[in-house]
């Protein structure tokens, strides 16, 4: 039986989280969350305690609870996981819905988010801390790096790398063999058949970078 978790975060992806967690029948202890509006709320029943950085839940961590950041903001995650790293020697765990498909041949990381209905196939490789939202495809030998959102519907066909940071936007193709690059945005719905730079932004069918 998995330990109870306690989530940093509370809005989307938390929920989202929450919802991996619940899936698979594991107790959610609480949110933890820096919004004063959001704290002493219950969200789909469970309560925002405090903010990240209280120490007395904390430090609960590791012995009592494991933890899943689910911080909207990528830096503000960053800063968190070092932080859960540096001061508490614990690492995230991974929130795999019930109903997604993940091949026993695949590798991941750790505190990735794998939402409903999301399949990741044989070979590939999910690195941390990405987030898979629902009905997202990363397809055989595909690569995701550490921190990369792939939205809901996207699908990264085989043998595609998608680097550390970057952001794969709803319902968007990847074609195969294509890489896109550290900290790229591509647009939700873009078809991308060419290698996108770092930090580059692309959109359309075929994706073309915006100025």
């Amino acid at each position: 039986m998995q330990n109870p978790v306690i989530i940093l975060g509370a809005q989307k992806v938390g929920t989202a989280a929450l919802d991996a967690f619940n899936s698979n029948s594991v107790i959610v202890y609480c949110f933890l969350d820096d919004s004063s509006k959001l704290q002493q709320e219950e969200i789909n029943n469970v309560s925002v305690m405090s903010s990240t950085e209280d120490n007395e839940f904390l430090k609960l961590i590791g012995n009592k609870c494991d933890v899943f950041v689910a911080v909207e903001d990528a830096a503000a995650r960053k800063g968190l996981i070092k932080m859960l790293k540096d001061e508490y020697k614990v690492v995230p765990v991974n929130a795999i819905h019930r109903f997604s498909s993940v091949s026993e041949h695949a590798w991941l990381g750790h505190g990735n988010l794998i939402s409903a209905g999301a399949v990741v196939n044989n070979n590939a490789k999910v690195g941390n801390y990405c987030l898979l939202q629902s009905g997202a495809l990363v397809d055989a030998y595909a690569q995701i790096g550490d921190f990369a959102q792939i939205g809901a519907g996207a699908i990264i066909n085989a043998d595609v790398v998608v680097e550390e940071g970057a952001f794969i936007g709803s319902g968007a193709v990847v074609v195969s063999g294509v890489k896109v690059g550290k900290n790229a945005r591509v647009g939700a719905g873009s078809v991308v058949v060419a290698d996108v730079p770092a930090k580059a932004t692309v959109f359309g069918n075929p994706a073309a970078a915006i100025k």
